[in-house]
């Protein structure tokens, strides 16, 4: 049986952008059934991107390749080619892959960068200016899932350049993200940047990337020797000599994208297929989703008390692993087949008690064994490819920084490392040794691309922006549809909460139940209220019908036929 919590605010699916004079006028589209493909992003641009290329003849992959692209331009706040990101893909012949372009440390990065003389954190060393940037990896990651599409990068990119060059018509959400980073820009930056103008910014303003059209045009042409190679790649070194930044040319042409071998497991007759290390979402979702089951939620109501009480605690025991054993593979072990074992994850939810919080204090990780500014999209196409892809800067606009001459913004994921274990990052999260600095190494993620078979064909291809809570929030999307039979738009856009082990709050977004809230609140759990924080882009497929839904949290908007 399907349940419809519908929100009011959806009940209109095309919110038009204000109507001042532009070169580009759309509308946001929240929800379509398709018969042949769709796509779901942040912004109605970069779908339409998506959808462009299908209709000329590319596959999901394709589609996905000039969604990214797109988002660079026209979603500042984490589209990026100075970032980084992951893609799960479920190819039509049957193969499942992962590719990881997670930014890298530079050479000269080292464990205590951001600590003071006595040892304690910098916070803003490693948030803001050019200190804070890894080495980007979003370009090699485009370039290397082209081996799984047909189209040439001049083609894909094609839409992103024009919107980078004539400019897109804004709207008021991107308006007021512009004006408030204004002062952050102008101190920042080493050299004027697009984002800066002298009156503020307002809904149905043009946005112009000259700079960012140039830097496009050169990965068309040439590919990973257009970003980190030749004028790319000086300009890069340039803008970190000037700011006082570590990235180097010879960082830029050493960086490779990895094939992993993506995270799968059986969840109630489904295979889910979501990201490895290192990223920790598809571990986390494992386990969350093992321990959950081991509860029984199905017995209670969805959003019931007891029901949301056993996923708080699946969620705090997840975090506690996670903070003890994750980080880069290539350079620690991790005991992925422990932590993700059944008879572990029964074991973990032991001291679960109905109705009484498990204090975070007395919750260690397991053994004995050795943003919110993010942002997903989920493509399908009519042969049967169903692609995730989240990316991120990190933080919103990532380390504020523009690259002098080629027009994009740097990441600030140097502090998803543990700067000191044991000291939270900007998202509360706690770290050990295993994800500590060190060149050339990967900062561990909670990005979660991830696709759902059901009958071995794909169900639902997902995943969100968020942060520390993107784990969270994948695990109650697959709850929601595979337990409780949410429709597809009442699943994303269900209200949501969040725990990680440590703080010991549970976050929960304004919209949650007021009676689940108060019963919780009288087992003693602490909640907090916040958000909104997911940006859920869904694709379901079944029956032969594709629903595509765009979160309402943001601008998100979806496109196919």
């Amino acid at each position: 049986m399907r349940i419809f919590l519908f929100p009011l605010l959806l009940l209109t699916c095309l919110v038009s952008v204000a109507q001042q004079p532009g070169p580009y006028h759309y509308s946001v589209r929240k929800y379509m059934e398709a018969k042949r493909f769709a796509v779901s992003s942040a912004h109605p641009l970069a779908s339409e991107a998506g959808a462009r290329i299908m209709r000329e003849g590319g596959n999901a992959v394709d589609a996905a390749i000039a969604v990214q692209l797109a988002l660079a331009v026209v979603y500042p706040a984490a589209g990026n080619l100075g970032g980084g990101g992951f893609l799960v893909a479920r190819l039509a012949d049957g193969r499942n892959i992962s590719i990881d372009y997670r930014e890298k440390a530079p050479a000269r990065a080292y464990r205590d960068m951001y600590l003071d003389s006595a040892g304690n954190p910098v916070v803003r060393r490693s948030l803001d200016g050019h200190l804070a940037a890894g080495v980007p990896g979003t370009v090699a990651g485009l370039v290397a899932s082209q081996k799984y599409g047909r189209l040439p990068l001049s083609r894909l990119a094609a839409p992103a350049i024009e919107l980078a060059e004539k400019g897109f018509v804004i709207t008021e959400r991107e308006a007021d993200g512009l004006n408030r980073l204004r002062e952050a820009f102008i101190q920042l930056n080493t050299r004027p940047v697009a984002f800066v103008k002298d009156a503020p910014w307002k809904a149905g303003d043009t946005l112009v990337q000259r700079d960012l059209a140039g830097t496009l045009r050169r990965i068309a042409r040439k590919g990973m020797k257009g970003f980190y190679a030749g004028e790319t790649a000086k300009l890069v070194a340039a803008e970190m000599k000037r700011g006082g930044g570590i990235i180097t040319e010879k960082d830029m042409a050493a960086y490779k994208a990895a094939s992993r071998k993506p995270v799968e497991f059986d969840f109630r007759g489904h295979t889910v297929i979501s990201m490895p290390l290192p990223s920790s979402g598809g571990i986390g979702l494992q386990q969350m989703l093992g321990m959950m089951d081991a509860t029984h939620p199905e017995q209670f109501a969805f959003h019931s008390p007891e029901a949301v009480q056993r996923m708080i605690e699946a969620e705090r025991r997840a975090y506690a692993d996670r903070a003890e054993f994750l980080g880069d593979p290539d350079f620690v072990k991790v005991p992925v087949a422990q932590l993700t074992g059944n008879a572990y994850l029964r074991q973990r939810m032991a001291d679960f008690t109905p109705g009484k919080p498990t204090p975070s204090k007395d919750i260690k990780a397991g053994g004995p064994f050795e943003s919110m500014e993010t942002t997903h999209l989920s493509v399908v196409d009519a042969e049967g490819n169903a692609v995730a892809v989240t990316t991120t800067l990190n933080g919103g606009y990532g380390s504020k920084v523009v690259v002098g001459g080629a027009g994009f913004l740097l990441n600030n994921e140097m502090d998803d490392f543990s700067v000191k274990p044991g000291a939270p990052n900007m998202y509360g999260l706690l770290g050990t040794e295993a994800n500590a600095i060190a060149p050339g190494k990967r900062m561990l993620s909670s990005m979660t691309p991830t696709i759902v078979l059901k009958n071995g064909k794909p169900y639902l291809v997902t995943g969100t922006p968020g942060g520390s809570t993107i784990i969270t929030s994948m695990f109650q999307t697959i709850v929601n549809d595979i337990v409780y039979g949410l429709d597809a738009k009442t699943n994303v856009n269900a209200p949501k909460f969040h725990h990680q082990w440590w703080p010991e709050d549970v976050m929960v977004e304004r919209e949650f139940p007021e009676a689940t809230r108060a019963a919780l609140e009288k087992m003693g759990y602490k909640l907090k209220t916040g958000g909104p924080w997911s940006r859920t882009e869904l694709i379901r497929i079944e029956n032969g019908k594709i629903e595509a839904v765009g979160d309402w949290r943001g601008d998100d908007s979806v496109a196919g036929e």
